[in-house]
């Protein structure tokens, strides 16, 4: 994952997002049969709390609420805007234990690998014909992701990137995709590269459906030292990290002077994220969280979400323990989803090639 700037949104298209987003949520509480959630990562290493309060918490509870859930662990974006790419194998497999740790069954969730799905990454083919090089650059997210790479050229990979994000999401006929504010463009761009796909080659057979955002209320967690979380910048508390490391990063947190505490996101951010964390990590608000403290002060406040953080992540870590005894069954869990993506994968292509009369 990138620690890119948010793009800025129009307004207009951010607010029909939003209508569309929480029609869906009613829908997913009534009846989720028919949604097809598709998600993911990049594999850049184990997984922090900023990541499982921010998205893998939802996709459980989406899984759990019956939503059929496809996750893609995209590999192939890892070189997008990286001149070293590392350990790929070893970030795979810290990403399967972190998500079988917090609840992601395969039972029930299709785990997949970009490069393990060839028909997939052959849908590009097509769906490039659908856009233009202009569409592609004014992409708000390809510029930010461009921006915090530090570099000045835009390589080929990267310029597609919104591209490669439709074969992954419509290869499966995704239809819902969970996403904060600042990935709609890629769902936008995924939507019209379905809608032209139909119109041009499917002679009024709407055979992609033009996927809906989900839109994301997760709440922003801040690093230790009050910027974004991030393991490069060592102020992220890992999900693998043991009880006494989470209680020491804790009490190293960045807080202000103010005895009495107060949860005050624009004023106070470093406090308001504590608190936050604290009142994720309990089921309560930040409000109720702060209340209780009163004029205790920071100390009382870090031991508090150290205890609280250690509390709800015991279980976490504790099957994240079991699991990394076998890692054996971590990548034949990855395996069978390789192979039920591959097979989607190879319909779909299929049928792309008979309705562009490329059957032969």
């Amino acid at each position: 994952m990138t620690d890119t700037p948010a793009p800025e949104i129009p307004r207009s298209s951010y607010a029909t997002a939003l209508e569309r987003s929480e029609a869906l949520e009613k829908r997913i509480a009534t009846d989720p049969s028919g949604l097809r959630v598709l998600t993911g990562d990049r594999p850049t290493g184990a997984l922090h709390i900023g990541h499982y309060f921010g998205t893998l918490r939802n996709r459980v509870r989406l899984q759990d609420l019956g939503v059929e859930t496809w996750i893609i662990v995209a590999d192939y974006q890892v070189i997008t805007d990286r001149d070293v790419i590392g350990d790929i194998k070893g970030s795979v497999r810290e990403l399967l234990t972190d998500y079988l740790a917090v609840g992601i069954d395969p039972s029930r969730t299709t785990i997949f690998t970009h490069s393990a799905v060839p028909a997939l990454n052959q849908l590009m083919l097509p769906f490039l014909s659908l856009v233009t090089q202009p569409e592609l650059e004014r992409n708000p997210t390809v510029k930010s992701e461009l921006a915090a790479a530090g570099k000045s050229a835009m390589g080929g990979l990267l310029l597609t990137y919104p591209v490669h994000q439709a074969a992954d999401i419509l290869f499966c006929h995704g239809n819902v995709v969970p996403v904060g504010k600042d990935q709609l463009p890629h769902v936008e761009q995924t939507r019209v590269i379905a809608r032209r796909f139909n119109e041009r080659y499917g002679h009024g057979e709407h055979y992609f459906a033009e996927p809906d955002a989900l839109l994301s209320e997760a709440p922003t967690i801040l690093g230790l030292d009050g910027d974004k979380m991030s393991k490069s910048r060592g102020n992220a508390i890992m999900l693998r990290m043991s009880e006494a490391e989470t209680a020491k990063l804790v009490k190293r947190a960045k807080t202000d002077s103010d005895r009495t505490i107060t949860f005050d996101p624009e004023g106070r951010p470093e406090v308001a994220n504590l608190l936050t964390l604290t009142a994720l990590a309990t089921d309560r608000t930040p409000e109720e969280v702060a209340a209780e403290i009163g004029d205790r002060g920071a100390g009382t406040l870090k031991v508090m979400c150290a205890e609280a953080l250690n509390a709800h992540l015991a279980p976490i870590r504790a099957r994240r323990a079991e699991l990394e005894k076998d890692p054996g069954h971590l990548f034949s869990v990855l395996r069978a989803g390789n192979e039920r993506a591959n097979a989607i994968a190879d319909d779909t292509l299929a049928h792309v090639r008979e309705v562009m009369g490329m059957v032969y």
